[in-house]
């Protein structure tokens, strides 16, 4: 009995399932899944569309210009005669004090802080779906959090963005005309247009999926459970077969 009673109380003796070899767990549900796909998405459309020039369009010397915050298609140089020729290809900035206007500067560190911070929650979430106990309910929601942060900054550069259509570079494209959250003759491109979206739908879908994305923790609350129903039965079964 007393050898039964301590086989009863030990949850170490009871019988674990085997798994199957070669099987691969993932620590997120069905909407964690979902909820990975969309911020590898989320995330890569608003890096990409940070990267490229094409948040502004406009022209000068009868050719098309694109702008983003710290990079631009097609500038103007002195060529012989001391003339006025475009140069035609996409580049950044010499420096970072060479971008036209403050706003676009703060545009540039609080839009690339927002990317980063999306581009790691994606590449963590993309790595819950293939690693068990990655990502517990939690965790996913912490992760949630800090994707609502970075579509946060994101929004906010975009919301920068317009402060800068005053400066004298972008007055030239915009046909001397244009002022703050007023173009001129120049018209916003997709990227900015994608930048934006992608961060509404990191703040607003992402965030919300998150809250589903990971799974309960189980290891401790199972043993636990196992040891207080086993304590149990063994102290009723001792108690029966006592004379």
């Amino acid at each position: 009995m007393i050898t039964f009673y301590i086989w009863c109380c030990d949850p170490t003796h009871l019988p674990i399932p085997a798994e199957k070899p070669g099987t691969m767990r993932s620590s997120l549900t069905l909407a964690g899944t979902l909820w990975a796909f969309l911020s590898l998405v989320t995330a890569v459309a608003s890096s990409t569309s940070y990267f490229l020039p094409y948040w502004l369009f406009g022209s000068q010397l009868g050719k098309p210009v694109s702008f983003s915050t710290f990079r631009r298609c097609n500038y103007p140089v002195r060529g012989e005669g001391q003339s006025l020729i475009m140069v035609e290809e996409c580049g950044r900035y010499a420096s970072f004090n060479a971008i036209p206007s403050l706003a676009w500067q703060m545009c540039t560190v609080v839009t690339g802080a927002g990317c980063a911070l999306l581009l790691l929650v994606a590449l963590a979430a993309v790595l819950g779906c293939c690693m068990e106990e990655l990502i517990s309910r939690m965790m996913g929601r912490y992760m949630g959090a800090a994707q609502f942060v970075g579509g946060l900054l994101i929004s906010s550069g975009c919301a920068l963005y317009p402060l800068g259509w005053n400066s004298p570079e972008i007055m030239q494209t915009c046909g001397n005309v244009s002022n703050q959250f007023q173009l001129g003759t120049c018209q916003l491109g997709w990227a900015y247009y994608c930048a934006g979206g992608g961060a509404a739908a990191a703040m607003l879908i992402c965030t919300w999926l998150s809250c589903f994305a990971g799974r309960h923790p189980k290891p401790v609350m199972l043993v636990e459970n196992i040891m207080r129903n086993t304590n149990s039965y063994a102290m009723e079964l001792d108690h029966c077969l006592k004379p």
